[in-house]
């Protein structure tokens, strides 16, 4: 990282220190992700899903029904809060799929921040109403065309407005990467999907989840799924990240090997001489040639098994889901639901499968129509 950000990365850690146990502080995050965010959110049966599989039954933790339609909300709205309670005026961020930079601005409207945030302009493109949405809360979109004009690019943007304006600027990571205290940081704030679906789970089936299926791009949904449950050896967890074409071209867990990118030694998509190389999805938040360090982490200790889905088999699912249940998912979830079907297939009827529905789909309709012309 450069050297100028240094102290912002002590300060944000030692701020974060004071405030997570904070009382004050948990109660006026709890009271916007219950009143503002729409908290805790459903745990659903998707029955007919379940009668497509044949095999075990099937819930979906619907984050898409969270404020803004999906996971980041809940990041999102810790990190902008610690902000204004560090004293930052300004708000900035990347972002790839607009989730995030959606999630990002309706936090600053709400708290009075100024927003400000960095979207490579292929990702702009195909994602035209999330851009829309940010401006209408009045963020300022930044489009960034150097690069492959896609996550990683908008990611080096912020880094530079960040090193310009430290002093009163917090730079929101939207997943669980970057330098130290970032992916621990994204990861606390997540981790209310996994422990409102560990105690959702106990009521409707007495029991926990035999297995639970997420997408991975960074990987904050995944995460924040997963956490709560690495401690229970009789739970296995499967990470979904984009297969691209067929040939894994943003899996950085499966086809990726070690290196330094943004602030943290990770797995990255490099060539030999370590440059990083482009990828691609058909989902905009997968696009990126890195992932979170703790799965990384996961992956060699072997507590989490990594996949890809194709982006064929991504769109098999996100038809598949809105035909089945009336549910639109995002095309990174897609990713999830298609392998999960295939993993319900072989489970036996007892048995239950819990998948991540990170965000809705509303936001990749066109992209999808222009799949069927």
């Amino acid at each position: 990282m450069p050297e100028i950000l240094y102290p912002a990365l002590k300060d944000l850690e030692d701020a974060y220190d004071r405030y997570r146990d904070d009382p004050d502080f948990s109660e006026e995050l709890h009271a916007y992700n219950r009143g503002y965010g729409g908290r805790p959110s459903s745990l659903y049966y998707a029955r007919r899903l379940t009668e497509r599989a044949g095999g075990g039954k099937i819930y979906l933790k619907r984050e898409d029904l969270v404020h803004g339609g999906a996971h980041k909300f809940n990041n999102v709205m810790g990190q902008a809060l610690l902000a204004k309670r560090m004293g930052k005026e300004r708000l900035i961020c990347e972002t790839g799929a607009g989730q995030h930079g959606v999630a990002t601005s309706l936090a600053g409207a709400v708290l009075g921040l100024k927003t400000e945030v960095y979207m490579g302009s292929v990702d702009a493109e195909r994602q035209r109403p999330n851009l829309f949405r940010m401006e209408l809360m009045g963020a300022e979109v930044h489009e960034v065309d150097t690069g492959s004009k896609t996550l990683k690019d908008a990611i080096n943007e912020a880094l530079r407005d960040w090193s310009a304006n430290v002093n009163n600027t917090h730079y929101l990571v939207g997943s669980v990467v970057g330098p130290h205290p970032y992916p621990m940081i994204v990861r606390d704030f997540q981790r209310v999907i996994g422990d409102e679906l560990k105690s959702q789970m106990m009521k409707k089936e007495g029991r926990l989840p035999d297995h639970i299926v997420a997408c991975v791009g960074g990987g904050s949904n995944a995460m924040g799924t997963f956490y709560p449950f690495v401690d229970y050896d009789e739970v296995r967890l499967t990470g979904v990240e984009a297969g691209g074409s067929g040939k894994g071209d943003a899996a950085s867990l499966t086809e990726g090997t070690e290196g330094v990118l943004h602030g943290a030694k990770s797995l990255l998509l490099q060539d030999e001489g370590g440059q990083i190389t482009e990828t691609d999805s058909i989902a905009a938040g997968l696009d990126y040639p890195g992932v979170g360090p703790e799965h990384a982490l996961y992956r060699e200790t072997g507590r989490v098994q990594y996949t890809t889905a194709s982006d064929q088999e991504a769109l098999e699912g996100f038809h598949l889901l809105s035909e089945t249940e009336g549910i639109i998912p995002a095309l990174e979830p897609s990713h999830a639901i298609f392998t999960g079907m295939e993993i319900a297939a072989e489970m036996e009827p007892e048995d239950i499968l819990v998948i991540t529905l990170s965000g809705r789909g509303d936001k990749d309709l066109e992209t999808v129509r222009e799949t069927l012309t």
